[in-house]
């Protein structure tokens, strides 16, 4: 269905259990995301933002509530589902970049599309190309990640994101590591994407890099106290 929200949680808890303590790091959150929105996830260090993305990329099970991705409930996959699902759907960007240092920016990229199996080799190589292209980083497709500035890493790991055209592009403090030139060129970057097409979850404490979503919500101790347009 066109209209069909792509993210849809109610009353979504995240309960951490060590020894005789719990941390409710999330609570009581309601959440929907409909396709080619762009939404900024605000609040300090420590508020929830790394959780919920987590949980909204299924990197991690939620303690409460319901969580349905593209109408699937989450709660009823297992491990190899939710890792096709994610595979297939979704996309990551972290502050730390995450790429394999051994591997070129191309063989970066092309690493998540390797366990695609509806994908040819043809195929990756393209999509490989093409998102590489996207960042301005086609020259630089041979280079290993220590070649790279933090910048252009960024932009690789953004180009991992975006290869296999996810339907959801989680970005986790993207800019943190950079530099303000560097974190403005991120920016423009996710806003273009999202001209094009592609649905974005950022999650930011810095107010500029909010400024580009048309949409935000504030966390505070794991819960959602304000949402407004931007």
């Amino acid at each position: 269905m066109q209209n069909a929200l792509l993210i849809d949680m109610k009353n979504v808890g995240k309960i951490y259990a060590q020894e005789a303590m719990e941390t409710h790091a999330l609570t009581m959150a309601n959440l929907q995301l409909s396709p080619g929105s762009f939404l900024a996830i605000t609040g300090p260090s420590g508020c929830g933002k790394s959780t919920l993305l987590s949980i909204m990329g299924l990197l991690d099970r939620f303690t409460t509530g319901s969580y349905r991705f593209k109408g699937l409930d989450t709660a009823v996959l297992d491990r190899d589902s939710r890792a096709s699902l994610r595979n297939h759907h979704i996309g990551f960007i972290f502050q730390s970049f995450n790429l394999i240092h051994h591997l070129t920016a191309a063989e970066n990229v092309a690493l998540p599309l390797s366990w695609r199996k509806d994908l040819t080799k043809d195929a990756r190589e393209a999509h490989t190309q093409q998102a590489l292209e996207k960042v301005g980083l086609s020259h630089r497709c041979n280079h290993y990640p220590c070649q790279l500035s933090g910048g252009q890493q960024q932009r690789v790991a953004i180009a991992r994101a975006m290869a296999g055209n996810p339907d959801l592009i989680l970005a986790d403090e993207p800019t943190g590591s950079l530099d303000s030139k560097n974190a403005n060129h991120i920016l423009d970057l996710l806003g273009q994407l999202h001209e094009d097409g592609a649905t974005i979850c950022l999650a930011t404490h810095h107010p500029k890099m909010a400024s580009g979503a048309s949409r935000a919500i504030e966390l505070l101790d794991g819960q959602i106290v304000a949402e407004h347009r931007v």
